[in-house]
């Protein structure tokens, strides 16, 4: 029996029965970890992970993938994996979605992932972000050539772009697929005598700072988008420029929504007897609460205090909630003295003993005693099952 290969769906880090929702939750995560703005030296990474979703997200590509792998994609006129595809154009399709329209008129969109600690996300921020973008040619205005005389029309593509090549998915199903032309690289023409200033690209590369205000109360994932700021390119609409903000795990916090999740220690004289607390917030200030005497809060028990989780974004006066998970801290041992002491405090109950009863001492359960249990049981199961099967064959 032939293996299936998975190659494409361990890049993704999924098992190949995913489903289009996971599948895309688990691009998102992947393609904003190792962005190039984010893993300058993950570049190669990046672009596997975009191959692979540009595959597996096409429900015919996913379908030829399963049943021959990477060969039956090159076999079948779809140029194998990774090949004939921008990995950044991946990403900002699957993170800014345009019609089909705007791609039309509109320059690319410039998308960039930036980390936001949560203190940022709570009391707001400014952000100075620094990039390159690419510009039309002022020396030749986008010609890439000293002159239009110096332009031929590409012979492959007749000056359409595009080529055109029949993609076969299975049997009776062909679909006529339009590609780059490989004649121009999809420019339309060939150039015999490029403008010295930009080489023949039609752009050159200029630096451009943005400052990105990050309210309070924004979220993971929220888009902050500079209108027009983005590439050029000849006979396009400018592009956007969009920050993608991306939440930084916190090292005590957790945000749901609105609120805010913490867990405090405590030991458990303090569960018992009662104790004051301080809390440091999210913008420094020091929140104190206290136990009475005789409040007993039981381990993983959970309190409230109202108004002091994440600000909303559209109110930021009004907050969230701060919901606390107390974790009671027991002492691992107690010295007969200490248990002296206790047992004059808190009796513990009297059990009848019956005559025929059998004394043992309950001992820790460890994980090696678990998994032997469960191999003998599990060859015990096995054993059952064939001895049934030898009867019904009999």
């Amino acid at each position: 029996m032939t293996t299936k290969e998975t190659k494409l769906y361990d890049i993704l880090e999924v098992k190949p029965d995913v489903t289009e929702n996971e599948l895309k939750k688990a691009y998102r995560k992947l393609a904003l970890k190792y962005h190039p703005d984010k893993n300058p030296n993950e570049g190669e990474r990046f672009k596997q992970i975009s191959a692979a979703y540009e595959v597996l997200s096409n429900p015919q590509k996913r379908e030829v993938y399963n049943k021959y792998g990477e060969e039956g994609l090159k076999e079948r006129g779809g140029g194998g994996f990774g090949a004939g595809f921008n990995p950044m154009d991946i990403f900002s399709e699957f993170f800014f979605p345009e019609s089909r329209e705007e791609r039309q008129t509109k320059a690319r969109n410039t998308i960039h992932p930036i980390q936001v600690s949560l203190e940022q996300f709570y009391v707001g921020a400014t952000r100075k972000m620094k990039f390159t973008r690419d510009v039309i040619c002022k020396k030749c205005n986008g010609l890439g050539a000293e002159d239009k005389a110096d332009i031929d029309v590409c012979k492959k593509c007749n000056g359409e772009k595009v080529e055109e090549r029949q993609m076969r998915f299975g049997p009776g199903m062909v679909q006529t697929v339009q590609y780059e032309c490989s004649g121009c690289n999809g420019e339309g023409g060939t150039i015999k005598k490029k403008c010295k200033s930009c080489k023949g690209k039609k752009k050159v590369q200029e630096h451009k700072l943005f400052e990105v205000h990050i309210e309070k109360g924004m979220a993971n994932g929220e888009k902050i988008i500079f209108r027009g700021e983005g590439d050029e390119e000849p006979g396009l609409e400018r592009g956007d420029v969009i920050f993608i903000l991306e939440e930084k795990e916190h090292p005590e916090y957790t945000r749901q929504d609105t609120n805010l999740l913490l867990n405090v220690k405590l030991t458990l004289n303090e569960a018992l007897t009662g104790c004051s607390n301080n809390i440091k917030t999210l913008d420094k200030r020091d929140l104190h609460f206290n136990f009475l005497p005789g409040e007993i809060v039981s381990h993983n028990e959970r309190k409230v205090i109202h108004n002091e989780g994440m600000p909303f974004k559209n109110d930021p006066s009004n907050k969230g909630d701060l919901i606390i998970t107390f974790k009671v801290e027991f002492p691992k041992k107690l010295t007969q003295e200490q248990i002296k002491e206790i047992s004059k405090i808190m009796l513990p109950p009297e059990v009848e003993i019956p005559e025929d009863a059998v004394i043992k001492n309950a001992v820790p359960v460890s994980a090696a005693h678990i998994r032997r249990h469960r191999q003998k049981y599990d060859k015990e199961e096995s054993d059952d099952n064939m001895h049934g099967h030898q009867c019904q064959q009999q």
